[in-house]
C-alpha cells in the first residue's frame, strides 16, 4: 500500500518516558499521537483551544494501536499521518518511525468525532480545513 502521508513532525524520546526495560512506555505513544494531531491542526490554521471556546471539541471515539519496534531514550521519532472522513468521524492514520533506521515503531488508527456544544455533529470548520487533505480516488 502506498502511504498517503500529509503531515509529519519530529520528537525526541525523553528519559522519563521510558520504563525499567529502557523502552518507551506504551501509554506515552498516545501523547506522541495526540501532539502530532494538534500540530497538524495548527498547520491548517485552526486552534484546538479557540475551537473549544466556540463549543467545538473533537473527541477520540476509538483507537487501534499496533506496537512494532520499541523506541528508547534519546531516539528521534518521526510521527506521520494522513486523514480521511467516514460519516461524522475523522479517521487519522498515524505511523511513528525511529529516525535512525526508519523502522516502524507504531501504527495507529485514531477515530475522532466532534461535539458541537456537547452534541455529536459535523464541524464545518474542521471539514473545510481537512478537505484538501483527504485521499483522492486513484
Amino acid at each position: 500500500m502506498k502511504e498517503k502521508y500529509i503531515f509529519e513532525t519530529k520528537m525526541e524520546v525523553r528519559d522519563y518516558e521510558c520504563d525499567v526495560e529502557g523502552i518507551v512506555n506504551n501509554a506515552i505513544y498516545l501523547h506522541y499521537l495526540e501532539h502530532t494531531r494538534h500540530r497538524f491542526l495548527q498547520s491548517t490554521g485552526l486552534s484546538f483551544a479557540k475551537m473549544h471556546e466556540r463549543g467545538i471539541d473533537p473527541v477520540v471515539a476509538r483507537m487501534n494501536l499496533q506496537y512494532k519496534t520499541p523506541l528508547r531514550c534519546d531516539d528521534i521519532l518521526i510521527s506521520r499521518l494522513w486523514i480521511e472522513k467516514q460519516g461524522i468521524r475523522y479517521i487519522f492514520h498515524q505511523d511513528i518511525f525511529r529516525e535512525s533506521d526508519q523502522r516502524l515503531s507504531l501504527r495507529a488508527t485514531v477515530e475522532l468525532a466532534c461535539l458541537i456544544n456537547g452534541k455529536l455533529g459535523n464541524s464545518e470548520e474542521y471539514d473545510n480545513a481537512f478537505a484538501p487533505y483527504y485521499p483522492k480516488d486513484e
